[in-house]
């Protein structure tokens, strides 16, 4: 009997002695990517969930090739994490979500400015919302202006035309009417087929996508992309909190910041296979035009609850302080 209980008290001390994390659950990640598990987002998410180990959580990783259900299983606690892009995450982190606002973001140097300034310590309380928390931010490209035919140079000839938006990002459509065209509802996983068979004429999208999602197609002999950023589109890497240790989310913000160069080589490389003819400029004198116009919109979009409204004045500083000749510095609406 004194045997048995001294055996129990060994295996009790072992227990308490041994790590919690050692004993936690696998949690179950959900990764989108167009290309599945063969594609560059699933590739990263494979070197995460390594570095996760290291931060006390095992990640069981599984792959999306629709960005909605991906969403939605992490939503309903099928996942307890997901990798999506932010325009999709702003239900779950508003001021996050904000980034990949119009025009708000021009480079991939402002871009970094921001993503560096995400994974300060100082803007943790902001990466959480609710059960959510962000652990991560990482590029995935521009989006450009992609159209069927290159007689769409202006935004005169845009009107009347049929434009793919994206269904949960009520802004876009919002967008496209003020343009004076017509915003075709469309998902991720559909835009391109609906762009290659002429259901819409223009959309918005990063160079990633025209390979998997055959976009030359669309763009045929007559289109082209403007060489033009609306937005620079961002991916998240979403937990939820109580799933994971303490301070895992300020870890992986600090270890996704540093897969930033990464990210951007994979997108220069996409930019790069693009044919060089299928590339269009617009006018130097059109370009302001443009700005304006989506600063406009950006304004409106936030008063209106679209774009949290201190992420837009975070946006503008970064803008400012890295060129304090813009006009924009000395407008007030966004400061």
């Amino acid at each position: 009997m004194k045997t048995k209980t001294a055996a129990a008290l060994t295996l009790l001390g072992a227990c308490l002695a041994t790590p919690f994390s050692a004993y936690a659950a696998t949690t179950k990640m959900c990764i989108f990517d167009i290309a599945g598990r063969s594609g560059p987002a699933f590739a990263q998410a494979r070197d995460y969930a390594v570095a996760a180990k290291g931060w006390g959580a095992t990640i069981e990783l599984e792959a999306y090739v629709d960005e909605r259900l991906a969403a939605e299983d992490f939503k309903t606690g099928k996942c307890d994490a997901a990798a999506i892009s932010t325009l999709r995450g702003r239900q779950f982190n508003k001021f996050v979500g904000s980034i990949d606002s119009i025009g708000a973001v021009p480079t991939y140097k402002h871009l970094r400015t921001v993503i560096e300034l995400m994974g300060s310590p100082k803007l943790a309380d902001k990466m959480t919302s609710g059960l959510f928390e962000v652990a991560g931010i990482l590029p995935i490209g521009a989006a450009y202006v992609m159209v069927n035919d290159r007689a769409i140079n202006s935004v005169e000839k845009a009107a009347g035309k049929k434009i793919a938006v994206l269904d949960y990002d009520k802004s876009q459509a919002k967008m496209v009417q003020q343009l004076g065209a017509q915003p075709v509802s469309s998902e991720v996983i559909n835009f391109g087929t609906k762009f290659n068979n002429g259901q819409v004429d223009i959309i918005a999208a990063p160079t990633i996508a025209y390979q998997p999602l055959e976009l030359y197609k669309g763009i045929g002999t007559k289109g082209g992309i403007y060489r033009f950023p609306l937005v620079q589109l961002t991916a998240n890497i979403l937990i939820k909190k109580d799933s994971f240790p303490a301070g895992f989310g300020q870890k992986s913000r600090e270890w996704t910041q540093k897969q930033f160069d990464r990210a951007i080589a994979l997108v220069d490389t996409s930019e790069k296979a693009v044919p060089a003819s299928v590339w269009l400029d617009i006018p130097a004198g059109d370009r302001e035009k443009y700005d304006v116009l989506m600063r406009e919109s950006r304004i409106q979009m936030t008063t209106e609850g679209f774009y949290d409204p201190e992420m837009m004045k975070i946006l503008k500083r970064i803008r400012c302080r890295l060129d304090g000749s813009l006009g924009e510095c000395a407008d007030k609406r966004e400061l």
